[in-house]
């Protein structure tokens, strides 16, 4: 389904990514970043800090890092209190995010993970190359969601494409 290779670029698209839109947030006022926007979680701010509280969990689950501050989805867009927090917290959790895909190997994603949904009420178990497609499939949604609000705010993030990511990209 997917290799390790695959997830260490997308580690990378998504860390490359998550640095655009905090340059593009930084060009926003504190009212710009928490204003309702319409968007499923309001706000750009509350947006970003629930795809930081869900690659936390997910990253919990595969790596056994600690989990989110918040416990829950409800409280996700509160994962950090502001935008400084956010950007430190955000480059933290995408370097363990490099690291943990570093070490992966493609016998590493294979078998099964099993856990506790609290979105769905129940006990999970799923093939954990499915649950990690996912993990970068839920990055790309709400990026995709962020950007879209960043835009509407004026903000300009720049380019998205996968290809167009640099090829030495890494986190620093």
């Amino acid at each position: 389904m997917i290799t390790a290779d695959y997830t260490r670029t997308m580690a990378r698209y998504s860390a490359w990514q998550n640095s655009a839109h905090i340059q593009a947030m930084a060009t926003l006022s504190p009212a710009a970043l928490t204003a309702p926007r319409g968007a499923f979680f309001e706000t750009i701010l509350a947006t970003a800090n629930h795809l930081l509280w869900g690659d936390t969990i997910w990253l919990h689950r595969f790596a056994g890092t600690p989990q989110p501050a918040r416990g829950s989805i409800a409280e996700s867009p509160e994962e950090t209190p502001d935008f400084d927090a956010y950007r430190a917290a955000r480059g933290v959790r995408d370097a363990e995010i490099l690291d943990w895909t570093e070490a992966l190997t493609d016998a590493g994603l294979s078998g099964t993970l099993s856990w506790h949904s609290g979105a769905l009420g129940r006990q999970v178990e799923k093939q954990r190359a499915v649950c990690v497609a996912h993990f970068f499939n839920h990055q790309t949604h709400h990026r995709g969601q962020i950007l879209a609000m960043l835009t509407a705010a004026g903000a300009r993030p720049g380019d998205t494409d996968l290809f167009a990511m640099p090829g030495d990209y890494s986190v620093s």
